[in-house]
């Protein structure tokens, strides 16, 4: 608390207290700076104390004997006919001609 006073400010302190104050005063005001200073302390506390609770909060996710909703297949798209996927006049074969043409399963033709 008087990390930067020294004892011979401390000293200098205390005898012009006690000048101004005399010897009677001085213990009644020294009782009432350190009933003054645990006020302060006690107040300081309660308001640090006093702050409003949280709010409480709720567990949304889904417990493990719930079933959980299945993911969405994916939506096949129908196979495209060779006139819809080479226009007319290409001679460039269909996809999927070509690609059934690579499959190592599939007898030549």
């Amino acid at each position: 608390m008087f990390g930067n006073i020294g004892f011979s400010e401390f000293l200098l302190i205390a005898v012009i207290a006690l000048i101004v104050f005399g010897p009677a005063k001085l213990p009644e005001i020294g009782r009432s700076l350190g009933r003054a200073i645990r006020e302060f302390k006690q107040g300081a506390q309660n308001l640090l104390n006093d702050e409003p609770e949280q709010a409480q909060r709720k567990d949304v996710t889904p417990s493990q004997h719930e079933a959980a909703p299945e993911p969405p297949q994916p939506v096949e798209k129908p196979a495209a006919s060779a006139s819809e996927s080479a226009p007319s006049g290409d001679a460039t074969p269909p996809r999927a001609a070509a690609d059934s043409r690579s499959n190592p399963r599939r007898l030549p033709d």
